[in-house]
């Protein structure tokens, strides 16, 4: 079965010349984010690869009144009950050459990726994913009617000398997207105009969501579970991004969606019919809810679609690797505990809980969480060491292009909810 048009554009997508000035203005419960003038965001240029690789950890004086100017700019989860989640007293630095090799890295793994899923799909492999079967037809058909994918991140260890390395996808939940596309980039332009920062995220975007008003009619909805400050400033962000690509959007909590017995629609507080919903709600949770099998029964466009079960689902590590094992960017992965180090993983699980790290038949490492079995074991690669700070590149795929990175980094190799989110730059 072959791929469908917009899938092989993506896996054909060659990096563009892009860059548009921005301007942030608080608007009510969501945030606005206006194009001002043209400059150069990242010219796209062919480089050879190795050679003056320097990533450095910078510690820098954080901007006076941080606080505000991010919560100015729709940013209030800014800090934990005992230190920040912003962190701005460091950053990273990266070479041209090094974020040349992080976008090749992330195109390489998207295109894999999608073929993985085709894998899966014509070799029925749900069971190892653990989709119910009653949603297996459902999901195909997302895939066969080529709908439209917004956004994805890789979550990727790399150290400037090695292949960056892929830990897991996170396909389908955009969490840290506000702070990569636009808290970065303002503190970016604030504190050090004369670098370059590897991020378009914002204007790519737009331009997905107006890729989706041109294949959808209609209100599109955004949800989110309530009383959740992240998600909902998370799915706000979002909103508007879709809004400034000319789409009408309306806010509902999750909570709050309905099933319509009578007209068999989903629907709104209002009984208003919902075609089109963005969800910042992981797929596994919504086939849990008593609605679910209303699912399959209409047309309705969700985003993510629903063939990004498949690679949300950590079992498409070992399906990767069982595909390209050969590939410089992927660890070795298993349905199996491995020989040597390596890491357990719940194949749903989430910011790092129910993680366990395995050496020389020992737990060396162990967090806890809600999430049982099944795992894979992933090897076990050591993050880059940064005076006991370890970074995680999480690198963005947005409407088919490799555009911007965002970095967590903790105290241990272990990223939580709880890790720091740090800026970046590069030098040309």
């Amino acid at each position: 079965m072959a791929l469908g048009a917009q899938r092989l554009a993506r896996l054909n997508a060659k990096p563009l010349v892009d860059g548009v000035g921005r301007r942030l203005v608080a608007l009510g419960q969501f945030i606005r984010i206006a194009r001002l003038s043209l400059f150069a965001r990242r010219l796209r240029q062919q480089r050879s690869f190795g050679g003056g690789m320097s990533m450095r950890r910078i510690a820098t004086t954080a901007r006076e009144n941080w606080q505000q100017k991010v919560e100015s700019q729709g940013f209030y989860f800014h800090s934990l009950e005992d230190a920040p989640y912003w962190d701005e007293s460091v950053y990273y630095q990266f070479t041209s050459q090094e974020v040349d090799l992080l976008e090749k890295a992330t195109y390489a793994l998207d295109g894999m990726c999608l073929q993985a899923v085709q894998h899966v799909i014509d070799r029925n492999l749900f069971r190892r994913f653990g989709i119910p079967p009653e949603f297996v037809g459902y999901l195909v058909d997302s895939w066969e009617h080529d709908e439209i994918s917004v956004y994805g991140r890789f979550d990727l260890a790399y150290d400037g000398r090695n292949p960056p390395k892929m830990l897991e996808y996170n396909a389908d939940t955009p969490t840290s997207v506000l702070e990569a596309a636009a808290i970065q980039w303002f503190w970016f332009k604030d504190t050090q105009p004369t670098l370059d920062q590897f991020n378009s995220i914002h204007e790519r975007l737009i331009e997905a969501w107006r890729a989706v008003a041109a294949q959808t009619q209609g209100t599109w909805y955004f949800t989110c579970l309530r009383g959740n400050l992240e998600d909902y400033m998370t799915t706000n962000y979002l909103r508007d991004t879709a809004m400034q690509a000319g789409i009408v959007t309306e806010y509902i909590d999750i909570e709050l969606l309905g099933w319509n017995y009578d007209r068999r629609v989903f629907v709104d507080t209002e009984e208003r019919p919902i075609g089109n919903c963005f969800k910042l709600y992981p797929w596994e949770w919504l086939l849990r809810e008593q609605y679910s099998p209303h699912l399959s029964e209409v047309r309705m466009k969700w985003m993510e679609p629903a063939w990004k079960m498949i690679l949300s689902n950590k079992a498409i590590l070992p399906t990767l690797y069982e595909l390209f094992p050969q590939s410089p960017y992927l660890l070795e992965a298993s349905f199996t505990p491995l020989e040597g180090a390596y890491v357990r993983k719940p194949i749903l699980g989430r910011e790092g809980a129910n993680i366990q790290g395995v050496s020389e038949g020992r737990i060396v490492r162990e967090t806890d969480g809600p999430y049982p079995g099944p795992y894979v074991y992933q090897r076990m690669h050591a993050l880059a060491n940064f005076d006991g700070n370890y970074p995680v590149i999480g690198s963005w795929m947005v409407n088919g292009y490799a555009c911007g990175i965002g970095i967590r980094e903790d105290e241990t190799p272990i990223t939580s909810n709880t890790s720091r989110f740090v800026p970046h730059v590069f030098t040309h």
